[in-house]
Order: structure tokens, then C-alpha cells, then sequence
């Protein structure tokens, strides 16, 4: 039976004719080292006698690339241009593809339309790779790049036992180191303001928040968490919900400069000095950190060099072969307390 009586013969139709599944035909378009002779060899003879992409599917297993890597951003287009994390990150990964001499794509991926038809753009074979950014526990694109045979590396994790290549800073060290400091200078209530918990990043800097309760001897209260979204209104709301509940706090950790520097302007308007009656830690040692009246103690995560070891660690996995041994796909880079006047 021919492929072609039904149209333009698909993806599934190469696999049930080589006796493949669908992951193991895209490994072989896009010329992955690690799929057996044998297998190349049956896939190519399908994708010969179904006619699949002939022209496209022949470059291919010639072994020829696109050299384009897509950057992928889950985000609106307010949130990226307005946050300097963003920015940082993007400034990294161009650097890194600049030097390798490949193109960077940056997409963004706003819904569940835009994620089903990134998909279909990822499986015609037009990058060589992907990287991830901003990725949500239940996101399930990491997991359908993977099935599409595509080298990927996220930004971070979406949990503790990832099976994706990502590289990530130590977010739970920010969090205790955060906490370390404010306890050093005599604060006793202090409160944090997380990000959203579908996000590991959140959850591991609230981990390490109350991690540096529990060593400083402070018992934990919930009313003195509030969450966050990683945007400036969001950190606003936070403290105000902090406000009404615990009005006696002394300092609070907020998971992002951004989320404190909402909640700056907030214990402003409450009448609330930074340092004096509160102080103020971020994360991120972004210039919104710098900018700040009075300046932010943040905690440094080196997103630049995040950025360009996720470019690094892509391209090796993409010029990956089985006689040459691979960088570990996993990498966590170091964070650092940056002092400055809030604390």
C-alpha cells in the first residue's frame, strides 16, 4: 500500500514502515549519532518508498543542518520586554550562538494554538535544537520536543527529578542565603513574598527560605508567605497582603528585584522605611536592584553565563557523537548575596 493514497504521507506512516516509532524517525531526519545503521537504514528506505519530504529528508540524512536554534519564552511580550531577566538571558544565548556561528529564533509560545503549532514547525525540521525558558510544572512542550527527536535544555526545571538537560542556578542557597543575612541584622519577622508554585524556581526559593528560618532558630509562619507571579504588580499585591496579616513584620525576601521592587513602593505608601522599619532582599542582582531608592541587596544568579552554558551544553548535545564523550546535561551555577542599603 502506498502512503501517498491518503495525501501527503506523514510522520506515523515513515514509522510503521520502517517498523520505528515516531521519536526514532525524527532522531534520523535530524541526523542524531544515536540511532543504530540499521535503523537509518530502514527509515531511509520508508521515507525512499513513501516519498515523505524527499528533497528536505535527503539533506538531512546527508548529514546537513539548519544551524538556526530556537529560544523558546512561554511568556507575553509585556512581561519579556519589561523584566531584565529576560533581556540577560536572551544576551547570553546570542552571544554563545553568535560564536558558534548559529541563528538564534526567538519565539514565544502564548498558548495552547501557539505551543500545537510551534509543534508543527519543530517537526518540519527548520531548527537544529531548542532551548527553554520561563517552563511551568504541567508544561508538556520539553516533553514533545524530546518525541520529535530534537536536542533541547531548559532554563531551569520544571521539578527535582527532571529528565530534561537543563541548567539552572542554586535557588535554594538564594533563599537561605537571603534569609542568613536578614538575621544578621537583627531581624526576627521576616517574610517572603514567593513566586508562582507551579514553578520549581518558586518552590525552591521558598524551600530555601525556610530552610534559613529553621536554622536561625525562627518558627515558620504561613502569615508571613505570600505568593507572587515574578511581576512588579504581582509583588505589590504580595505586600499588601503581608501588610494586613502581619504588620509587625521587620524584613522581607522577595523571589525576584522585580516582586521588590513592587514591594518597595507598597511600604512606601504605607509609611514603612527601607531599612529602617523594614528590610528589603531580592533575587537576581538585576539593574532594577541598582536603580532602586535605596539601592536593593539582591542575590546574584549569573543568568548571562546561564544563558550561554544552556547555548554551550545545546550545541554539544546537537554535534554529539557516540566516540565523543558529552558534557553533563545537567548543571546548577552558583548564586551570590550582593549587599546593598535596603538591608
Amino acid at each position: 500500500m502506498n502512503g501517498r493514497q491518503n495525501g501527503r504521507p506523514t510522520l506515523e506512516q515513515v514509522a510503521a514502515r520502517a517498523g520505528v516509532g515516531r521519536g526514532t524517525v525524527s532522531r534520523v531526519i535530524n541526523g542524531s549519532p544515536r540511532v543504530s545503521e540499521q535503523t537509518r537504514t530502514a527509515v531511509a528506505r520508508a521515507v525512499a518508498e513513501l516519498g515523505y519530504v524527499p528533497n528536505q529528508a535527503a539533506r538531512a540524512l546527508a548529514g546537513s543542518r539548519t544551524d538556526a536554534i530556537a529560544l523558546v519564552i512561554p511568556e507575553v511580550e509585556a512581561r519579556l520586554f519589561a523584566e531584565p531577566y529576560f533581556l540577560d538571558l536572551i544576551r547570553g544565548v546570542s552571544a554563545e550562538l553568535a560564536d558558534a556561528d548559529k541563528q538564534l529564533l526567538l519565539t514565544l509560545v502564548r498558548s495552547e494554538q501557539e505551543r500545537q503549532r510551534f509543534e508543527q514547525y519543530l517537526a518540519a525540521q527548520r531548527v537544529d535544537g531548542v532551548l527553554l525558558a520561563s517552563v511551568h510544572g504541567d508544561d508538556p512542550l520539553p516533553d514533545r520536543i524530546r518525541e520529535l527527536g530534537l536536542p533541547v535544555v531548559m532554563n531551569g526545571r520544571r521539578s527535582e527529578a527532571e529528565p530534561v538537560a537543563y541548567v539552572d542556578s542554586d535557588n535554594i542557597g538564594a533563599g537561605r542565603a537571603a534569609v542568613a543575612h536578614l538575621v544578621a541584622r537583627g531581624r526576627s519577622r521576616i517574610a517572603t513574598v514567593t513566586g508562582p508554585p507551579d514553578m520549581y524556581v518558586a518552590r525552591a526559593r521558598l524551600g530555601g527560605y525556610r530552610a534559613g528560618l529553621a536554622e536561625a532558630g525562627l518558627a515558620p509562619d504561613e502569615a508571613l508567605v505570600s505568593v507572587g507571579d515574578f511581576t512588579e504588580e504581582g509583588g505589590r499585591r504580595a505586600m499588601r497582603l503581608l501588610l494586613d496579616r502581619s504588620p509587625d513584620l521587620d524584613a522581607v525576601f522577595a523571589a525576584s528585584d522585580v516582586m521588590a521592587a513592587g514591594a518597595r513602593g507598597v511600604l512606601r505608601e504605607a509609611g514603612r522605611r527601607v531599612p529602617e522599619d523594614v528590610a528589603l532582599v531580592g533575587v537576581d542582582d538585576s539593574a532594577v536592584a541598582r536603580l532602586m531608592d535605596p539601592p536593593l541587596t539582591s542575590v546574584r544568579q549569573p543568568i548571562e553565563e546561564m544563558g550561554r552554558t544552556m547555548a554551550r551544553m545545546l550545541i554539544q548535545e546537537i554535534h554529539a557523537s557516540t566516540e565523543a564523550p558529552e558534557e553533563p546535561r545537567r548543571r546548577v551555577l552558583p548564586t551570590e548575596l550582593i549587599v546593598r542599603e535596603s538591608c
